[in-house]
């Protein structure tokens, strides 16, 4: 009798879940096959719905069947196989790692990708497409590995996406010192990189459409093994099923799909982030969708969905020409960043505030002996940076410069060459004083202007500047960074205010910025005059190049009064980074004190972006490195980070124009190849 009382109450039930999965599918499948067919009517040329409907019955005019048939057919397919393979590879990534933040981006694959293939193309030899497929899945295997290994499975929401961002940030610098170094080997490899959907025949998707449905096929055999990994490791054993080979099996099958993507269309990014997350709201209304075997071809199609889109809206509001010229990564990434803020914003961040560093008592002697040491050090750099480049001087010509004697060869090499160093050893010096400030106020020890987006607001802002108005100045560029950086800075701190600034949020909902402004910047690259573009991106590498004395001046008057400002409140600082009770205890006004830190944290990170572009990671390393050789106090710790920073950035510009000289590499691409493995070792640290 209880069997028979039993059944009809379940069977319902599954009826309802099959009947609810199905009407979920059905409708995405729908609403895909609509914005294909939207899709393959637009265009540059004209060529409507009418001839479109020809050519496809075979009844069109030559040329406009050439042109469906060539473009727009292919265009529109590999978004439908981008597209759900990214969604596909998201959704197994968040499932294996029970992340929900898990994807091809926050796991650093497209930048792992991006590089093996820049390695590739420095050797000159030229691949077929699906041996570029193999490379590409290898390096974006290779840094998912290194990303999961760091942050750990199932727990760290926050801390994965921490380190795959400083990851990718150093593949992707030193991939760009590849572009700049063997400019003709890796001819279009950035514009790659910036993501597009645009097909000259059919060629591409052919080959790649058998490595991303073996991909698929493999998940879905595996697919059971997966569901019962969010049971819990201990369950899913108990169960029989293999933790370790599952979990491996699933991120190389999720891996081979994100490198089929980038393979055919470059990275089209955070369509892995944001397919899933459409797809759960979808899986509560429908029961049968939670488990892995439906909820593949739902993110899937949700991931297609958001592809085709991306270029149906692009193309409607930017028009057809205009949207030739944008790529769709771009377009993604922006509406990625703003997804990526919203979850930050929401998210429940378990972690609390980072533990402050061990109170170190330092001998006196210590901080004069650093001082000193350091000191030596930042006269050595600054007279080799004075004195090395494309043309090697003397003392005697920079004494002979200085007072007016040098002949017009010596006197045209330092009048160019002095400004460049004393851009970089003043915004070293600003970044880490800024980043001195942020991690004292938020109490965060991952936090500094990089990658809280600041700094990316202000390039954002030198940038919209230098694109529309040309000949603007030294001033001028500095007021439009600080304009940038302060609106970030609104945005950032406003949205991790809840729950106070020492929460991870605060450097979640900065890594979605500052990709914003990256997408933004990539969008006016991409559009402006190629003149144009070039200073533009002269600033997103960081160069000091063509800076000029009065280019300088607005970085030294912010930093000597910053420097003024906060040595005036270092024992405010101290108390501020203990913990909320305590400067309340004594009577502090702690939200006045921290917006006026924050404030002068912002305007000189905005004046150090104006002066040298975007320097990346300084904020990070030179705090640090202080609080380790002189202890926490910050009477000790400002003195020392300033000539850390200043060393660091000057130490960088110097290394990259005379290493490869004449060719020069940006200091901030060196800056973020030191700091990335460093931010790295902070995050395992902390893990500690």
């Amino acid at each position: 009798m209880a069997v028979t009382a039993t059944t009809p109450t379940v069977r319902p039930a599954t009826v309802s879940s099959r009947a609810g999965a199905a009407a979920v599918t059905t409708a995405l499948v729908l609403l895909v096959a609509a914005l294909a067919v939207v899709d393959i009517a637009q265009g540059t040329a004209a060529v409507g719905p009418a001839e479109v409907l020809k050519a496809l019955t075979g009844r069109a005019d030559p040329a406009d069947a050439s042109v469906v048939i060539a473009s727009r057919l292919p265009r529109m397919t590999a978004g439908l196989l981008v597209g759900a393979a990214l969604g596909t590879a998201g959704v197994a990534l968040q499932a294996v790692s029970r992340n929900v933040l898990a994807s091809p981006d926050t796991l650093a694959v497209n930048a792992g990708s991006y590089f093996a293939l820049g390695i590739t193309a420095v050797t000159g030899v030229s691949l077929p497409l699906l041996a570029s497929s193999g490379i590409a899945f290898a390096g974006g295997l290779a840094a998912a590995a290194v990303v999961l290994g760091l942050s750990g499975l199932g727990t760290g929401t926050v801390r994965l996406v921490l380190a795959g961002t400083a990851l990718a940030l150093g593949l992707t610098a030193v991939t760009e010192g590849l572009l700049l170094l063997f400019p003709q080997q890796t001819e279009g490899l950035y514009r790659w990189n910036q993501g597009s959907i645009g097909q000259n025949g059919f060629d591409g998707v052919l080959q790649t459409l058998p490595v991303a449905v073996l991909a698929l096929v493999g998940l879905l055999l595996i697919a059971r093994r997966i569901d019962a990994l969010a049971l819990g490791d201990d369950a899913a054993r108990g169960l029989g099923v293999p933790v370790r080979s599952t979990r491996v099996t699933a991120v190389v099958l999720a891996t081979l799909l994100s490198a089929a993507a980038v393979t055919l269309a470059g990275p089209i990014g955070f369509v892995g982030l944001c397919a899933p997350a459409l797809a759960r709201p979808l899986a509560r209304r429908a029961r049968g969708l939670r488990r892995l075997r439906a909820g593949v071809p739902v993110a899937g199609l949700v991931g297609a969905a958001l592809v085709l889109g991306a270029d149906v809206l692009l193309r409607a509001f930017a028009g057809a020409d205009t949207a030739v010229a944008v790529p769709t990564g771009v377009v993604t990434s922006l509406v990625g960043a703003t997804f990526l803020v919203v979850m930050a914003a929401r998210l429940r961040d378990t972690a609390g505030a980072a533990a402050p560093d061990k109170l170190r008592i330092r001998s006196r002697a210590v901080l004069l002996t650093t001082l000193t040491v350091l000191s030596v050090v930042l006269v050595g750099v600054t007279v080799a940076a004075v004195l090395l480049g494309d043309s090697k001087l003397l003392l005697g010509d920079v004494v002979n410069w200085a007072q007016g004697r040098a002949g017009r060869t010596v006197s045209f090499v330092l009048d160019t060459r002095v400004p460049r160093v004393f851009a970089a050893l003043l915004a070293g010096a600003a970044l880490a004083l800024a980043g001195t400030l942020v991690q004292a106020v938020t109490r965060n020890p991952l936090a500094e202007p990089a990658v809280l987006g600041v700094s990316g607001g202000g390039a954002l802002g030198a940038v919209i500047l230098v694109t529309t108005v040309p000949a603007a100045g030294g001033w001028g560029v500095a007021g439009a960074a600080f304009a940038g950086s302060a609106v970030t800075a609104v945005v950032v701190f406003g949205l991790a205010a809840r729950g106070g600034y020492q929460q991870n949020r605060l450097v979640l909902v900065g890594i979605g910025a500052a990709t914003a402004t990256t997408a933004l910047i990539s969008l006016l690259i991409v559009l402006t005059d190629p003149f144009n573009a070039t200073k533009a991106l002269t600033w997103l590498s960081g160069s000091t190049y063509g800076r000029t004395l009065p280019d300088v001046l607005p970085l030294a008057v912010v930093l000597a009064a910053g420097v003024a400002a906060a040595g005036a409140r270092h024992r405010e600082l101290d108390l501020v980074s203990l913990d909320e009770d305590t400067p309340r205890l004594l009577g502090l006004d702690l939200a006045r004190g921290r917006l006026g830190l924050l404030v002068l944290s912002v305007l000189l990170s905005a004046t150090a972006v104006a002066a040298a572009g975007t320097v990346g990671f300084v904020g990070l390393v030179a705090p640090h490195a202080a609080r380790a050789l002189v202890g926490r106090r910050h009477s000790r710790v400002l003195p020392v980070a300033l000539l850390l920073g200043a060393v660091l950035v000057c130490t960088a510009d110097l290394v990259g124009r005379t290493a490869i000289a004449p060719a020069q590499l940006g200091a901030g691409l060196m800056t973020a190849v030191i700091g990335t493995p460093y931010f790295l070792y902070v995050l395992v640290r902390s893990r500690r």
